[in-house]
This record gives structure tokens, sequence and C-alpha cells, in this order.
């Protein structure tokens, strides 16, 4: 059907978190190295416009809360140049997650203090 099929964008959504964290000057590989795991417990998208083959998208990624064991984001996936023409700069679809904080065993953890969200 020439569009992206509608589960490429979990990862496009994994790859906005691991970027703001690398932003923030850390590594997704430290903080497993250091026992802390980011875990998907809810995950919800709403598609609003298809992106298609050869479409650049840039994913829009923000940190919206959370609290001593969870982290919640919310995402935009914008096409900001369209493969074949036409409009670009639209928002293809909305997002949000939330993350639980794990150790390598799998049992519930606090997040690092630098990491946990601030009210």
């Amino acid at each position: 059907m020439g569009v992206a099929h509608h589960a490429s964008y979990i990862p496009w959504l994994e790859i906005g978190r691991t970027e703001l964290l690398r932003s923030a000057g850390v590594s997704y590989a430290h903080l497993e190295s250091a026992g802390t795991f980011l875990v998907i417990v809810k995950l919800d998208i709403t598609y609003r416009r298809p992106a298609r083959y050869d479409d650049l998208v840039e994913i829009r990624t923000l940190w919206s809360g959370g609290g001593r064991v969870k982290i919640e984001h919310t995402y935009e996936v914008v096409v900001v140049e369209p493969g074949a023409g036409g409009p670009g700069d639209y928002v293809a679809a909305l997002a949000t997650t939330t993350l639980g904080c794990v150790d390598a065993e799998g049992r519930i953890r606090e997040l690092p203090e630098w990491l946990a969200f601030k009210q």
C-alpha cells in the first residue's frame, strides 16, 4: 500500500527515547550496566495520517512525567520531508508511553535519583 506499517512506529518511539536520554549525557547501555532497566508498561498510539515509504520522519520526544519507579513520555511522529513530493511537516501519529524501572531480575526498583520525575 506504500505506507509504513503500523508496527514500524514502535521502534521509532524507542529511538526517540534513546536519543532523548543521550542528549542528557547518558547512554542506555550505561543505565543497564548500572543495573537499571526501563520496560514498557503502557503504550498508546493515535495514527492521524500515514507516513509513506521514503518519507523523512522526525520523532519529537518529551519527558512528560513519572514518579519514583516510572517515566512517561509523549511523542509526535512528524513527516518533515515527503519522499515522493507532496506536503510535508505534518503529524503522522501521536503517542505516549509509560516505562517502569526494574532490576536485572525484572523486579521493580526505584529510578536513579537523577532520572526520577520531581513534581
